[in-house]
């Protein structure tokens, strides 16, 4: 469906393409979300609940910092820890690997963030008496990856158990390398395709651009990693106890984008529709 703006600036169009961009899911172990279903699931994990305490909690989040950083050292990707002065993702496009083969892990981000915390309290004899979800500041660390099919993906995982995570796709990074496994050259620039230059391209990306993943595809990329980000948490006994993600949409961002004859042409209506609002604002005062 074509909208106004497009319908306005045709004439100095050379085409356009509708594109998911960003795509946010949020991973979950359903058991461990409620207070029963944690504690089973320690039981699970360690054989008993006897262990079930603050220390052992901040002792396993330590473990699954530790681990982390011991295996980005060995492997020499670098690890960078506290608040950052720019946004992540625009950090790690400074690390990102130059070599168009590369798949896997190249760059680690220990950052602090909002995330729940099981409080446990005992009774005087040593029984568990109640398990209390808080939220507080914690670590959570984000994984940077190079996928095979999607580019450029993130994971955040919380560093305390059950170890919510997100896994951040981009769609403009998915179409790109789909574009490379058709023979087609396309210029990613600023997530946006700037350099398409024939009617061919621009057909097979309006076509390509809503054959995106399937509920299952998604699940698949999401598989495909944080079973080994996991591995530093628990090591064999995350599947032993029977943990396992599930995962549920939270956000996709969708963008529509105007690909113009010229760029003086498109830097000329960018500043004009910036400037409107400016004006009519001004205009009240």
């Amino acid at each position: 469906m074509v909208d106004q703006l497009t319908q306005a600036y045709a004439d100095y169009l050379q085409g356009s393409y509708d594109c998911p961009d960003r795509i946010v899911l949020t991973a979950y172990h359903r058991l461990a979300s409620s207070a029963g279903g944690f504690r089973y699931w320690w039981r699970r994990l360690y054989g008993s609940d006897e262990n079930l305490d603050k220390t052992h909690l901040i002792r396993l989040s330590g473990r699954f910092h530790r681990r982390v950083k011991a295996y980005a050292d060995k492997h020499q990707i670098p690890v960078l820890e506290g608040p950052l002065a720019e946004r992540k993702h625009d950090v790690a496009e400074q690390y990102k690997p130059q070599d168009p083969a590369f798949v896997g892990l190249f760059l680690v981000i220990i950052s602090r963030a909002s995330g729940v915390v099981w409080d446990v309290k005992r009774t005087s004899d040593g029984r568990v008496h109640s398990l209390t979800r808080h939220y507080r500041s914690i670590n959570h660390i984000f994984f940077h990856l190079i996928d095979p099919e999607w580019g450029h993906i993130t994971i955040r995982i919380s560093s305390h158990p059950p170890f919510a995570a997100m896994v951040i796709l981009n769609g403009h990074e998915y179409l790109a390398r789909q574009a490379h496994q058709a023979g087609r050259t396309l210029e990613l620039t600023s997530n946006c395709f700037s350099d398409i230059m024939t009617a061919a391209d621009l057909t097979w990306l309006a076509e390509t651009s809503w054959e995106l993943p399937t509920k299952g595809q998604l699940g698949q990329v999401c598989q495909r990693w944080l079973g080994s980000c996991l591995h530093f948490a628990c090591l064999n006994r995350a599947a032993r106890s029977g943990f396992e993600y599930r995962y549920s949409l939270f956000q996709v961002e969708y963008s529509r984008n105007l690909l113009f004859q010229r760029p003086a042409q498109m830097e000329q209506v960018f500043e004009a529709l910036i400037d409107r609002p400016v004006r009519l604002t001004s205009s009240r005062l």
